[in-house]
């Protein structure tokens, strides 16, 4: 089992900055993924500048839901699916090769 870091968009409580949204590290377990999908909500709000300055212009995000028993949550991470996918299972398919 291995555990992979991303960055997550979060929602930022202290918004005395302006900002609404923050970016934080968040470790995923490959095993737990339901499904990814790229998640358009995120790219409006980084056009209308609610999410930090530091993400590149052309970033695109992926919207990552995990299971685990009964229980599901949805997280969205920086990253194209296509790069997101490749990150979380590039090791898994080395395994099996």
């Amino acid at each position: 089992m291995s555990i992979i870091k991303f960055v997550e968009v979060a929602r930022e409580l202290n918004i005395a900055e302006g900002k609404d949204y923050k970016l934080r590290e968040i470790y995923i377990n490959p095993e737990h993924v339901v499904f990814m999908r790229e998640d358009e909500n995120a790219l409006r709000l980084f056009n209308e500048n609610r999410l930090p300055k530091n993400l590149d212009k052309r970033q695109r995000f992926t919207r990552i839901a995990v299971q685990k028993g009964t229980n599901g949550q949805e997280f969205v991470v920086v990253g194209a699916p296509e790069l997101v996918e490749k990150k979380l299972f590039s090791e898994k398919q080395l395994l099996q090769g």
